[in-house]
């Protein structure tokens, strides 16, 4: 088994309103998404970011793009508009999912 960090096998794109950040993961090489669906789920992502994410995660796999769209809410500190981080986008999730490592298999 191989490890790696999932920015070098995948990019990702976030969005986010209000309280609540959507990050969508796209794996570049179909070999590797079977992998990266396999560890990468909600409940991982919920517990690798707990001290952040106070709401609930939800996974959304989109197969035939190779991809897993996450939704997490009570995510971005009340919002850009209430937080007083001056980082609360959701682009910020899409950087930190990015760092989790992945086994890669063969």
């Amino acid at each position: 088994m191989t490890t790696a960090l999932l920015r070098e096998i995948a990019h990702a794109r976030a969005g986010d309103k209000g309280n609540i950040s959507s990050v969508g993961v796209f794996v570049t090489d179909p070999r590797h998404y079977a992998a990266v669906k396999r560890q990468l789920t909600a409940e991982r992502v919920k517990a690798a970011f707990a001290g952040v994410i106070k709401g609930p995660v939800r996974r959304y796999p989109i197969d035939n793009l190779c991809a897993l769209n996450f939704v997490m809410e009570q995510a971005l500190e009340g919002g850009v508009n209430e937080s007083l981080n001056l980082d609360s986008h959701g682009k910020s999730w899409s950087f930190l999912l990015l760092g989790l490592p992945i086994e890669l298999e063969g």
